[in-house]
């Protein structure tokens, strides 16, 4: 018997939903990288279009790997709206708190991955996620490891959840407590992971100072990977890995510098600056996109539970001492 012929009605059906998610999905693009929308508003339009319709072009975007790139542009865009001479001091402020929190995060999250009876390499990622930079730091430590699909979409997994949470959380709460610029940059460069969250809660919270304290800072801790993926590699005995560094801090750095010393460039800084904002921005949108509930449900209550003990203990930590040292 010959196969019924496809309802035309139905193909056109399904063909129009797939366009008009196409279309949403670039007008909110191009929204992105206006001055419509804020970082928290485009995280949430992400999330809302990750549920309703799925991310149309998320194959492309994960093959290309558009996000971690334009993440990277956008961090290097920013160093071009500081100083050296800022960044320095705020460097300075950030060193002790970056070695003791690091180390803290990482000896608090062994013992809770023993306590949950998480297995060692889902529980080091979490632990290294949350005491560096998130998914870089993740992405970095994987290989190192050897860790599976599993282990790092697990990581990854919840690393974006909590990230979306405090894009939300941390401004709000810094309002409330009427922290300083110097105060929430410190904070929120320590307490949040990925350096997009920590740039997007630093611009949703407000002041050109809060931004170039939090990204100082972030980045100052993003260095921590390379003598941490040296130690994993000797505590996991898994013999040589390569590592992935993340250079485009360097490129950060040199942008800072020409933006200090070369009169020209600076001429045009704030033009480079708002792109790199809109990039952020873009990028939120993106992180936001990609959170489908199969990612949300994939991350298990022991492990999340392990991130979120994690997150909160180094987040009232650091704002207690904040608050009391830092003016």
């Amino acid at each position: 018997m010959p196969n019924a012929p496809e309802d035309p009605a139905r193909h056109n059906h399904t063909g129009g939903v797939s366009l008009l998610s196409k279309v949403i999905f670039l007008l909110t693009v191009a929204a992105c990288l206006s001055s419509f929308i804020s970082a928290p508003i485009a995280l949430l339009l992400g999330l809302i279009l990750a549920q309703l319709t799925g991310n149309p072009y998320a194959a492309f975007i994960q093959r290309h790997k558009v996000t971690p790139r334009l993440l990277q542009y956008s961090v290097v865009g920013l160093g071009f709206g500081m100083s050296v001479h800022s960044a320095v001091q705020a460097g300075k402020q950030g060193v002790l708190f970056t070695i003791v929190t690091i180390t803290g995060t990482l000896f608090l999250g062994a013992l809770l991955g023993l306590l949950l009876r998480i297995d060692k390499k889902t529980s080091h990622l979490i632990s290294t996620g949350t005491a560096i930079c998130g998914g870089s730091a993740i992405a970095a430590i994987a290989p190192v490891i050897r860790a599976d699909e599993k282990q790092i979409s697990v990581s990854l997994g919840i690393v974006f959840i909590l990230n979306s949470l405090a894009l939300f959380i941390f401004p709000a709460i810094g309002h409330e407590l009427q922290l300083s610029q110097a105060q929430f940059g410190l904070w929120s460069a320590i307490a949040i992971h990925d350096t997009s969250s920590v740039v997007g809660a630093a611009t949703a919270f407000g002041g050109a100072d809060t931004i170039s304290y939090a990204t100082t800072v972030k980045l100052a801790r993003a260095l921590w990977i390379i003598p941490l993926a040296l130690v994993t590699a000797l505590f996991f005995r898994q013999g040589k890995q390569k590592i992935k560094i993340p250079y485009f801090i360097a490129f950060f750095i040199l942008a800072m510098l020409v933006n200090t010393y070369v009169p020209v460039v600076n001429a045009y800084s704030h033009i480079l600056v708002a792109i790199a904002r809109a990039g952020l921005v873009l990028t939120l949108f993106l992180i936001g996109a990609s959170l489908s509930l199969k990612t949300i449900r994939s991350v298990g209550i022991r492990p999340l539970l392990q991130a979120v003990i994690l997150w909160v203990v180094i987040a009232a930590g650091s704002l207690l001492f904040i608050m009391k040292s830092v003016p």
